[in-house]
């Protein structure tokens, strides 16, 4: 199992407050995910996902909700006819926690199923 698919692998833990992640550890995560990126401030990772219709994107709106609702931790979304911008980002920190990049790595499963 490589380490892009052991995010895929694990559930999220709960998470009441405690330390964001680092620097390192943020760079280190963010290189096992496709096509995401950190926001300027580094509390944030997004990814701009594009779709044929509407459909398919609510669809994928769907099926993420569905990730979300499973690990308990939830992106905000920006979704329109064709695209959903997602960002995730743990609010009890204050940035990054390793949740966020396993619902990443959750939601990037989706595009290639």
């Amino acid at each position: 199992m490589t380490a892009k698919s052991d995010l895929e692998t694990r559930r999220c833990k709960p998470c009441g407050g405690g330390q964001p992640l680092g620097p390192d550890e943020i760079r280190d995560l963010l290189g096992r995910l496709d096509g995401w990126k950190l926001d300027p401030g580094g509390k944030e990772i997004r990814r701009d996902f594009e779709f044929k219709n509407f459909h398919e994107t609510m669809a994928f709106v769907n099926a993420l909700a569905w990730v979300a609702h499973r690990e308990d931790h939830h992106p905000d979304l920006e979704v329109g006819y064709r695209k959903c911008v997602v960002r995730y980002s743990t609010h009890a920190m204050g940035g990054l926690s390793e949740n966020d990049f396993i619902c990443a790595a959750k939601v990037d499963a989706l595009t290639r199923a």
